[in-house]
């Protein structure tokens, strides 16, 4: 792969445990004389029925996040959305509370086996006082994680609630894993990298998703690193990866395009700003699941069917 120039990034933070200035990792949209998208389509024209098999991330990796059917999935429902997936390839999806639809754990048990699906992960509840209730939940289902879309109370406002913050997880991490579900996991936006605090020790300006990962018990937690909310907040995903890859089990692959001081625009997966082949070089050896998201997509059947392709046929 020919070496890409990068983009100047729209910021650069202090990430303590990173050993330096982080600098955002983008591409400029190039690759060997082709754009990323005409990268994509050409590696999955080259598949051919067996989506690369055997040469990207295997099926059993890849996961959806539910959310990319929102707007959607209001209209066909979970069932038909299943099919689908399964249809493209899928084996993994992760539900959010949106997904389940009045159903019971046990009927959503049954829905998944109907499609020959899993769901390893799923972004719940992670309030203590009900997190016996999401545990069963959880292992009546069989995931392998337990989570929410954030990571849990009283949150990472300030110094104080970011180490209260990862005494809750080291809580209820241990007790998702004593019960056989699994660890718990943290899943980031911007606000986990670009809120900063002197480091209880050192005095050291230190982000409060380094804060959570210090002063977690990696047996308990782990992380569901955001690529995209972790990129828009300015920091070198690669580098990440490289420091932290033990403590970061699941990858939400998102895609976009960075709007300097303004939200990123997520995008389709291949066509945004986000340098993916050597972000997944650097998560295929710790991450478990790789979960594929576009915040509402506007065709969801697409987004899913060539997400699949990208990362099945990424090597090719």
């Amino acid at each position: 792969m020919a070496n890409r120039p990068r983009a100047t990034p729209k910021k650069q933070l202090p990430l303590r445990a990173l050993g330096a200035v982080a600098v955002l990792t983008l591409a400029t949209g190039t690759l060997n004389g082709a754009t990323q998208s005409e990268s994509r389509h050409r590696a999955a024209d080259n598949a051919g029925s067996d989506h690369c098999q055997g040469r990207g991330i295997p099926a059993n990796k890849i996961s959806i996040q539910m959310f990319s059917y929102s707007n959607w999935g209001n209209v066909i429902g979970t069932e038909k959305i299943f099919a689908e997936l399964a249809a493209i390839g899928y084996e993994n999806v992760e539900p959010f509370d949106g997904s389940y639809e009045g159903r019971t754990a046990k009927e959503f048990s049954e829905l998944l086996e109907r499609h020959g699906l899993n769901a390893p992960t799923a972004h719940g509840s992670t309030d203590e006082k009900t997190f016996a209730e999401t545990i069963d939940f959880a292992k009546t289902v069989g995931q392998r994680y337990t989570g929410s879309g954030g990571s849990a109370s009283p949150g990472t406002a300030t110094l104080r609630d970011t180490l209260e913050t990862a005494r809750t997880l080291n809580r209820l991490g241990e007790k998702s894993k004593n019960s056989g579900t699994g660890k718990i996991f943290v899943h980031n936006h911007q606000g986990e990298f670009t809120r900063q605090f002197p480091h209880p020790r050192t005095g050291e300006l230190t982000s409060a998703w380094e804060l959570l990962a210090e002063f977690t018990d990696p047996r308990y937690v782990t992380f569901e690193l955001d690529v995209l909310w972790a990129a828009d907040a300015g920091v070198d995903v690669v580098q990440l990866l490289s420091e932290y890859g033990e403590r970061v089990e699941l990858l939400h692959v998102k895609d976009g395009f960075l709007n300097g001081d303004e939200r990123a625009v997520p995008t389709d997966l291949g066509e945004g700003e986000l340098e993916w082949t050597t972000i997944l070089d650097a998560a295929q050896k710790q991450v478990k699941y790789f979960i594929v998201e576009r915040d509402l997509a506007p065709s969801t059947a697409e987004f899913a069917r060539d997400s699949f392709e990208f990362l099945s046929c990424y090597t090719c």
